[in-house]
């Protein structure tokens, strides 16, 4: 009887920056604290089934159900009392999808537009869906092929959804942007409560609240957060562990190591390691 593999598998291609994939067969262990990331991810849940919390609402998830979580929006995904599940998840570069959403027709500008759906229960598109991502990770299929089937795919998925009504959002206030703009320009630095509260303008209680309630952390929540997707573009680009801890502001390499566990649920050494196994499959099937 095979083992469930626990560690999560990371598929990237420099020829194709723009996307990211992640894998792992047995999620029962993995717990992620509360987190966002800079790309559009897409997941599916190959097996069993987790929480699913995305900002302010909290849902089971099950196998052959599709994921999607906006740009910069608060998640977490996390077993059920150790319960097996297993999942494969997509990361597209914002950018890139925005630009492919326009160039399709489907956004007025090429300005990111969030999508309403977070949860899709369709079998048609979980299949699509799986078929990508085994043809991502089989390196046996060209570049031009997996190019053309995520594109594709994404191109379907984005007109499919464009159907659906816009969920109008509350406009985050101006100061709040420009608060968090800061935290995103001094992300290597000590920021301190009272320096935001002088720039902001706001007493430190009100501007800790505020910030939560438009942006789902805190702001040194969101903070160490950032740091961490800094620390993953400097593994992604090839720097040793220890210069990613130390440019994306960390003391050291050993607080750099447990930060990073907690929002990715992997080592920054995993995360580094690319796997180049031609046996893999990302849902499992023969």
């Amino acid at each position: 009887m095979n083992r469930l593999n626990s560690k999560p598998v990371f598929w990237r291609d420099p020829l194709m920056p723009y996307i990211e994939l992640r894998k792992i067969d047995d999620g029962s262990q993995v717990a992620y604290a509360p987190h966002s990331h800079t790309q559009w991810s897409l997941g599916a849940i190959t097996n069993g089934m987790s929480t699913f919390r995305c900002r302010d609402a909290e849902q089971l998830i099950k196998a052959g159900d599709l994921v999607l979580i906006n740009p910069d929006w608060v998640h977490a995904c996390n077993p059920i009392e150790d319960q097996p599940w297993a999942y494969v998840m997509i990361y597209v570069d914002t950018l890139w999808l925005t630009r492919l959403r326009f160039e399709a027709g489907l956004l007025p500008t090429n300005d990111w537009q969030d999508l309403s759906t977070a949860v899709i229960s369709d079998s048609g598109w979980y299949e699509k869906y799986c078929q990508v991502a085994d043809c991502l990770l089989d390196p046996e299929h060209d570049l031009l092929d997996k190019q053309s089937r995520l594109v594709k795919f994404l191109l379907g998925l984005m007109h499919e959804l464009a159907k659906q009504p816009v969920e109008a959002l509350p406009q985050t206030p101006e100061v709040m942007v420009k608060l968090a703009t800061y935290l995103d320009g001094h992300g290597e630095e000590d920021v301190d409560l009272e320096t935001l509260a002088e720039f902001s303008g706001l007493s430190p209680g009100h501007l800790i609240r505020a910030f939560k309630r438009y942006f789902g952390l805190t702001p040194h929540a969101y903070l160490v957060n950032r740091r961490v997707q800094f620390g993953q573009c400097a593994l992604k680009s090839g720097a040793p562990i220890v210069n990613a801890a130390l440019a994306a502001g960390f003391a050291d390499q050993p607080h750099f190591q447990r930060t990073f566990k907690r929002l990715v649920a992997a080592t920054p050494n995993e995360y580094r390691s690319v796997s180049i196994n031609k046996q893999i499959n990302a849902t499992g099937r023969k």
